[in-house]
């Protein structure tokens, strides 16, 4: 005899639009504070989360990654897989994250693009934040997160020795759970 019982899910998928600023490292902003050229990140993060863990597939793109500088223009492209770490705590769910992935990096100097690079670095990421559940579908979400590429940045042709793209960013956005 076989008794069958059903379970609901452990996981349910979301799709998590959000925006943030860069600072540290090689972003335009040095500081979390005191800078005046912030460079706004806007993305995209959708995966699967459960009452411990989770996963997530990560888009972000930066515009101006490099500072405000006349005849500069830059941006960079993150995109990440993580494993996400977050036991829901009623109402809340903070969370851990670390992965692995690509950060693209564009720099172009004058605006005849005398001088153009582009660099596709393997990289990772680390950070945390907190999931706050507004209802059964929808929460707020804000995080900071440390990107690091594996390998040296070039610029003009230049490789820069012990020089890796890496930068902290902060956000907030929408969590739509389905």
């Amino acid at each position: 005899m076989s008794l069958g019982l059903s379970s609901t899910a452990a996981a349910q998928g979301f799709i998590s639009p959000f925006i943030g600023y860069n600072f540290g490292g090689d972003s335009g902003c040095p500081e979390i504070s005191n800078c005046e050229s912030k460079t706004r990140n806007i993305g995209v993060a959708f995966g699967s989360i459960g009452r411990v863990a989770g996963g997530e597939l990560e888009f972000s793109f930066i515009d101006g990654f490099f500072g405000d500088t006349p005849g500069i223009s830059s941006h960079v492209l993150t995109l990440m897989g993580n494993f996400m770490l977050a036991p829901k705590i009623a109402l809340v769910q903070p969370y851990g994250v670390v992965g692995l992935g690509l950060i693209k990096s564009h720099a172009e100097v004058s605006t005849a693009g005398l001088l153009e690079t582009d660099n596709n670095h393997f990289g990772w990421d680390i950070g945390g934040g907190a999931i706050v559940y507004l209802g059964e579908h929808i929460g707020l979400r804000g995080d900071l997160r440390y990107f690091h590429a594996f390998q040296d940045l070039e610029i003009a042709g230049f490789t820069l020795a012990d020089t890796k793209l890496d930068f902290a960013r902060l956000s907030g956005g929408v969590v739509f759970k389905f």
